[in-house]
């Protein structure tokens, strides 16, 4: 089935540009998604659409993404039956299950200690809801990111103790806190289940199960804490099922925890392939059915109408359930997502959102400052970006320097100077770029306190009088970061005419969905566009509304959010009408039972 979409630009070498764009009005060249112009690729997406019945553009995305017609079904209906991976591979698995099944069998105390971010709340509630099922007592701790900083300390693990716990759980965290964790072993059995990076020694304790760990030869390096707890209940089931305790016990449904696992995968940032993609996929159609009160009231309050996707996920819920850990209450977002009261669940659901209204305000003054900051860096030549303030608000540092990434290519890290002199905070990384690796290696060197992360972000704390010598270092360890482009290349997957850019294809689109890390949104090119009428819409006033016309006839209605600090807003309301190029992702909109296409813009050229 061939398509009439493509223009006659659909073939391009991935090393020209897209529609001739050098220089774009956000100053970023336009190419093509590597393998745009490779005939094998061609050739493959032709072979996908005509033996899947798809049209040929989609085929094209397809075999885009890798996809050949003997890996097509297993990426379009992605099933964890098919996807799960076998659970012995994960180093300390089996010792852990064995004693949180044990745990289960005897009805022990249970405690468990979480990180403060999504991640940390969803595995955490995961934990706390399959014990409580079995017949445990269950107590949770999430630390305070003022008073307690992240990971493991030894006032609230021993606490948890003293409430009774003979078993405790760290998830997202404790693979580097050996020396916290060996000091309370004699208190109880502890087991961490996490997916940070470590170089140093791994605690003395009954389990550390880690795809990240360097002995594990499990290949899940890329999933979250959340879907850890999720393979480690399975595997606790396993050895529940085995001891015939389901015989005069009922069984956990763990798929009904699917819906967290997603959230998570999500909000962490992890590639959408492979396992990822499975656990998602199903997970998303676990939260359609809104039977946790706790997210479904979040869904709520966040305005989020239609069935949940990996974009209301990382943009309604994450930041919400974040909130409360960044500038607020550490514990609110996994008591929310345990609340099974629909009252209380939308009180603190609203709290929730009013926090993260606060989150928003904070972060936007202290931006201002930290832009300004950082373009100072940039024209002094330096490739990495390090921050500090003492006006700063600790919470907000890691959205920060993820703004501030995005629009200078470069990693950067922000910190807040606080009042004994320690500058502590957040970092974040560009792709091919290690940040978690380069601030392990900084405080192994001594330069910092604490430090660790992922690839892509990191934490750290540092006394102030190093600030010359950590960025230095990590000028150093990150050297290839000089090579990169002042702003990020928009590599763009195909490009359309607007009588192209049809409500079909856009519901077409959705079979490659979810999308995310490792399977990005198609981004589609519409070739020679005249604006034919815009305005402002929204409670604000602050979404741009705008309908397009293609020289060759076609109309499409397309939409640009914060306005009044988008630097594409100017040309797009400028009342000459110039002929333009535009870039954004194609997405169907279903209102009062009526479906039409609409372009979300992210990029203008002049043609």
């Amino acid at each position: 089935m061939t398509s009439p979409c493509l223009t006659k630009d659909q073939t391009p070498s991935a090393h020209h540009t897209v529609l001739g764009v050098e220089s774009s009005v956000s100053g970023r060249r336009w190419l093509y998604r590597q393998g745009a112009d490779n005939p094998d690729v061609i050739r493959m997406g032709a072979s996908i659409a005509r033996q899947a019945g798809l049209p040929e553009i989609i085929g094209r995305l397809l075999a885009l993404r890798g996809l050949t017609p003997e890996t097509l079904s297993l990426f379009l209906t992605p099933r964890l039956k098919t996807a799960l991976p076998d659970l012995s591979k994960l180093q300390d698995m089996e010792p852990a299950a064995a004693r949180m099944a044990k745990a289960a069998m005897q009805h022990e105390t249970v405690g468990v200690f979480g990180d403060y971010d999504v991640d940390g709340a969803c595995s955490s509630a995961i934990l706390a809801s399959f014990f409580e099922e079995l017949g445990c007592t269950v107590h949770t701790h999430i630390p305070d990111r003022m008073t307690e900083g992240y990971g493991p300390n030894v006032p609230a693990l021993e606490k948890l103790a003293e409430q009774g716990a003979t078993l405790i759980i760290c998830a997202d965290c404790g693979t580097a806190a050996a020396d916290i964790l060996n000091q309370v072993t004699d208190r109880a059995d502890i087991i961490v289940l996490d997916h940070h990076k470590s170089e140093d020694a791994l605690p003395d304790i009954l389990a550390t199960v880690n795809p990240n760990r360097p002995d594990c030869a499990s290949g899940l390096k890329h999933i979250c804490a959340a879907a850890l707890a999720f393979l480690s209940l399975i595997a606790t089931q396993k050895k529940l099922r085995e001891a015939d305790w389901f015989k005069t016990h009922p069984e956990p449904d763990l798929m009904r925890q699917l819906d967290l696992v997603a959230l998570a995968t999500i909000c962490d940032v992890m590639p959408l392939r492979d396992l990822n993609r499975a656990f998602v996929a199903q997970g998303l159609k676990v939260m359609a059915r809104r039977q946790r009160t706790g997210l479904a009231t979040l869904l709520d309050v966040a305005g989020v109408t239609r069935a949940p996707d990996a974009f209301s996920c990382g943009f309604a819920l994450g930041p919400r359930i974040n909130a409360g850990g960044r500038i607020a209450e550490a514990t609110l977002g996994l008591k929310l997502l345990r609340c099974e009261d629909p009252h209380e669940a939308r009180v603190m659901a609203e709290r929730l959102d009013g926090v993260n209204r606060n989150r928003q305000t904070i972060e936007a003054d202290i931006l201002d400052h930290a832009l300004q900051l950082a373009t100072e860096q940039r024209e002094a030549g330096h490739s990495v970006i390090l921050l500090a303030s003492k006006a700063w608000h600790p919470g907000v540092a890691g959205i920060v320097a993820g703004r501030i990434k995005e629009q200078f290519n470069r990693p950067v890290l922000v910190g807040t100077v606080q009042d004994d002199g320690a500058v502590k905070g957040s970092g974040r990384s560009v792709p091919g770029i290690d940040l978690g690796t380069a601030i392990i290696a900084a405080r192994q060197s001594g330069l910092l306190t604490t430090g660790g992360g992922h690839a892509m972000a990191a934490g750290f704390s540092f006394p102030e009088a190093n600030m010359a010598q950590v960025h230095t270092f990590l000028e150093e360890r990150l050297a290839t970061a000089a090579a990169l482009p002042e702003t990020v290349d928009l590599e763009v997957d195909i490009t359309l005419s607007p009588a192209g850019a049809t409500v079909e294809l856009a519901e077409q689109m959705t079979l490659l969905a979810p999308f995310g890390t490792g399977n990005a949104e198609p981004l589609i090119a519409l070739s020679g566009v005249h604006i034919t009428k815009s305005d402002r819409i929204g409670a604000d006033k602050n979404t741009l509304r705008l309908f397009l016309r293609g020289t060759e006839g076609g109309r499409l209605k397309a939409l640009i959010f914060r306005a009044d600090k988008n630097p594409l807003t100017e040309i797009l309301e400028d009342s000459t009408r110039p002929l333009l190029h535009i870039a954004g992702y194609l997405r169907s909109e279903t209102w009062r039972d009526r479906t039409d296409a609409t372009f979300f813009i992210q990029d203008v050229a002049l043609a």
